[in-house]
């Protein structure tokens, strides 16, 4: 078994609410920095600063954890993790689709940066990434198992995308393997019971990415491995 130091929740400057200090390379490097081992990059709705995000990641010796944190119809927060970045990035142009086609104001609600792994901007994303699909959470949870992901609710105790604060439960009829919870608030014991619970930090800015508390115990230290875990659950106590 190996232990990894990690912070699976984490935006880099595509997201509009994301400083535009998180580069790429900044996060890596912060994440270094912190004693992190294993690190999700999950931008609003999109994966493309991922491929950027993977380059430094293999640079810094860091396991990267390609991801996205996806707005359900019903506005609840669901991180997406895929197995590799061609797959969350085909996942992320099959989602452009479903979005509401408005354009981002950046003096509004900020920049959407896609970057390389030198922080040399590649584009920036006219689409505004921060509205819900239009697809449910039923939906989406489907989609991504099918996407060969692991659906995890976001923060299900925090702010009006959180699941419990959003629908007051976690619908059964989803078979959700895993959560994340937020370690600044209550929470309630039945959510967790039998699932897996992520602590990660949601950082928008480099500062708030996490130090090395919160650790996962993997067979081998691979993408694979991580998912694998998230599909067993825990066993109830």
């Amino acid at each position: 078994m190996e232990t990894l130091f990690c912070d699976l929740h984490l935006h880099s400057c595509l997201s509009p609410c994301g400083s535009d200090d998180m580069t790429p390379s900044n996060i890596c490097g912060m994440a270094m920095i912190k004693g992190l081992n294993m690190i999700a990059v999950t931008d609003h709705n999109s994966a493309r600063n991922l491929p950027a995000a993977q380059a430094c990641a293999d640079a810094y010796g860091l396991l990267l954890i390609p991801g996205m944190e996806i707005t359900t119809r019903e506005e609840v927060h669901l991180l997406g993790y895929f197995p590799t970045v061609d797959q969350a990035l085909e996942f992320s142009e099959f989602l452009r689709a479903h979005m509401p086609k408005k354009k981002n104001k950046p003096s509004f609600f900020g920049n959407q940066l896609v970057m390389d792994e030198d922080d040399n901007v590649l584009a920036e994303e006219d689409e505004l990434l921060i509205g819900a699909a239009d697809l449910s959470l039923g939906e989406l949870t489907k989609l991504i198992r099918e996407a060969e992901g692991v659906p995890v609710p976001a923060h299900i105790n925090r702010g009006s995308n959180g699941l419990l604060i959003n629908l007051g439960f976690v619908p059964e009829d989803l078979r959700l393997t895993a959560v994340e919870v937020w370690r600044g608030l209550p929470c309630a014991h039945t959510p967790q019971e039998g699932r897996v619970v992520l602590h990660s930090s949601d950082a928008h800015y480099l500062g708030d990415i996490m130090e090395a508390d919160v650790s996962i115990d993997l067979p081998e230290r691979s993408v694979g491995a991580f998912l694998e875990y998230l599909r067993r659950g825990r066993p109830a106590v």
